[in-house]
This record gives structure tokens, sequence and C-alpha cells, in this order.
């Protein structure tokens, strides 16, 4: 048994609205679920036969058989979580906020306090809120692609989770997650594992495999949890690239608006005339402007980083960012890469609740870089990210 029970590290405060939806939660599961789940349905209920009658019982002994075994929060159920032949709009979220017993409820509320902290923190509280509720309709919507005509309900808050889940695949890769391993009588600890191979684990053997696999009778909306994941995952995909992208291109047009070069030159020799002659906001512009990345690799690699450390420089961090991460992906073996991924991490760490996100850069620093000068300033920003983070107040005991 894998059980994850915390993550490292944690931002500085507390998830408010990540609290209140775990609290919105039980609170619908101690008020609603235990009540009805003792009781036995009203027999004049007019839900009771339309229950019955989706179930195909027809005769009276056998209707009275499965009355017997029902329960008024089974009911509850069917009138309220989302079914894809008849949806509801109203259905679509409150489905949301129901649960089928304690491991149900206890499972999603386990991985949303442990992943939804640094969600929140990146997000701010409405945004995370707007990303949460958003995710479990994507969710719930990707999961009535494939039973359109079923009259099953859909419940539990384990789609909106998985946006979540999602979000945290993108931003933050290399945080750690402790996981308690039970493998009696053999192995009984816990170890920290890379959140992107528990979240991969999640995504790909407990959701995708058995989707494809066992897509019927499992009791598991596996469809809804891929769509979550894929909702979350779009959105931060989103979030974390676009205004870099939308600085890029701005000073592509500013560089174009610059007048044609001479048609023999090359865009190396383009790139590195403009920085001679000090023009680097044109060449950036014409950087950005390169969709091929054999066209960008032929910049050489130093000056990608000259350009990089001039957005830093004055400012433009969501374009310096851009550009160290496109330094990364398209140079992976470049003996300069220590460079851009510290740069990413600088240019990270100047925007607004996103110091857990730059942490993941200067781990990579530490993994690639030979030059002891580069590593004592990613650790120094590590430590200053590891203060910032000490801030908050229960976080302590799980690092």
């Amino acid at each position: 048994m894998f059980i994850p029970i915390g993550d490292l590290p944690n931002p500085p405060g507390k998830a408010y609205v990540n609290l209140g939806l775990i609290a919105a939660n039980v609170l619908v599961f101690v008020l609603i679920t235990l009540p009805l789940s003792a009781r036995h349905p009203d027999s004049y209920d007019p839900a009771l036969l339309e229950y019955l009658h989706r179930l195909g019982v027809h005769s009276l002994r056998d209707a009275q058989q499965v009355a017997s075994r029902i329960t008024a929060y089974d009911l509850f159920v069917f009138s309220h979580g989302f079914k894809p032949a008849v949806p509801r709009l109203d259905d679509l979220f409150f489905s949301l906020f129901l649960h089928a017993g304690f491991l149900h409820l206890g499972g999603n509320m386990l991985f949303l306090w442990i992943f939804g902290d640094n969600v929140e923190y990146r997000l701010g509280p409405w945004r995370y809120l707007l990303l949460y509720l958003m995710s479990g309709v994507m969710a719930t919507v990707f999961f009535a692609l494939f039973t359109r005509g079923s009259y099953t309900p859909l419940i539990g808050a384990s789609g909106a989770i998985s946006g979540i889940l999602g979000c945290y695949f993108v931003w933050f890769p290399r945080n750690k997650v402790k996981t308690f391993i039970f493998l009696f009588p053999f192995i009984m600890t816990t170890f920290l594992f890379p959140a992107r191979l528990v979240l991969g684990v999640y995504l790909v053997v407990d959701n995708i495999l058995p989707f494809l696999l066992a897509r019927s009778g499992t009791g598991v909306a596996h469809g809804a949890h891929i769509g979550g994941f894929l909702a979350g995952g779009g959105v931060a995909y989103l979030i974390d690239y676009w205004p870099g992208l939308r600085h890029g291109r701005r000073f592509h047009r500013e560089a174009a608006s610059h007048g044609e070069a001479q048609p023999q030159q090359s865009v190396a020799q383009r790139i590195e005339a403009l920085i001679n002659h000090q023009q680097m906001a044109q060449a950036c512009g014409q950087f950005f402007g390169l969709r091929q990345r054999e066209l960008r690799r032929s910049v050489p690699s130093h000056q990608v980083l000259q350009m990089g450390q001039y957005l830093y420089d004055e400012g433009h961090f969501d374009a310096a960012l851009s550009l160290y991460r496109r330094f990364i992906a398209d140079r992976p073996a470049d003996h300069q890469l220590d460079q851009a991924f510290l740069g990413a991490g600088k240019s990270l760490i100047n925007k607004e609740k996103c110091h857990p996100s730059a942490h993941q850069y200067f781990l990579s620093v530490l993994d690639v870089s030979r030059d002891q000068g580069v590593v004592a300033e990613a650790r120094r920003y590590l430590e200053e990210i590891q203060l910032h983070c000490q801030r908050r107040d229960w976080s302590r005991s799980q690092e």
C-alpha cells in the first residue's frame, strides 16, 4: 500500500480556500450523507419509482428486495448526482460535494490537503476556487462524453481535485511527495518521491490504463479523473507560458517595425549584428520570431543567454523566462544549460507568488552545473526560498 501523506517545500501562509473546500466537503458528508445513509427510503418518494425503473426492476417482489437494501442517501444521490442521460446544471456543481463513503471522502480530502496549498498560493484564492470548480465541470463533461446515455450518477470531488493535480504536475515537478509504504511485514516506512513520479503513476496506472482496459463495472469514474487532470494541466501550461509568449511577440513586432535585414544575412548573423550595435530589444524580437528549433539553435548559446540577461535586467521577467525555457528545451545537452536554469529561476522568483516554482529550476542547477560560482548562487536562492516558505506555521511537521 502506497499512501501520500505530505509534500515539500510548502508555500508560506495558509491556504484558506483549500481549507474551506475541505470543510465544505466534510460538512456535506456530516449533514447529508451520514443521516440519509442511516435511513430507509420513503416508499412514497417518486424518486424511488424512477430509481427502480432505471435499475430494470418491474416485479413487486424484486422491488421490495431492492428497496430493503438501499438507503435514503442512495435516492438522494440518484436525484442530485450528475446523470449524463439527463444533465442538469445544478447537479453538475452539487455532485462535486457528494461522496459515497468515508474512504471516498478521506482519499479525496487527503489529496486536496497535500497538493492544493501550493496551487492556491500560485493562483491566489479566487482564481484557485474558479480552477477547482472549472476542473470539476470539465472532468464531469469529459466523463459524460463516454457515457451519454447513462443514468448512473457521478459524484465526488475527485475530478476537481484531479485538475489541481494537473496544475501541480506542470508547476512543481521537482517537489517531493512524502509517501507511506505499508508492505507488512517487510516495509513500513516513509519515502520521498518526485512529485511527477507520484502524479504520473496516479494518471497512467490508476486511471488511463483502467480506463482503456476496464471502462465499465469498476465503480470509479476514471474518465472524470483524466478529464480533470488534463483540464488543470492545460490551464497551468497557459498561465505559465502565455505571458512570456505575449511579451515575446511584442518584441518581435517591434523588431519587425525597424525594417528588414539584408537578404544575404543569416538569422544568426542578423542577431549578432544587432547585439554588437547594442540593439538588444531588436535582437530579442528577432529571436522570438524564430519558429523552428534549428534556427534558434543556430544562434550561439552565449548570445541567447546575453539576451536573457538583458530582458531580466530590464524587468521583463516573463519574456526572460520564456527565452530561458526555449534554451532549456532546445539545448538539453548544452554546457551552459546551468546558466539557463539559473536565469529561469531568477526570473520566476521576481514574479509574485512564484517562489515554489522557482525552486524547481534552482534544483536543476545543482544537478547539471560544474561551476561552483553558479552552484553557490543557486544555493543562495534555495536558502532564500526556504526561509520564505518556513513562515508557514503548520507545514514544518512535514519537513
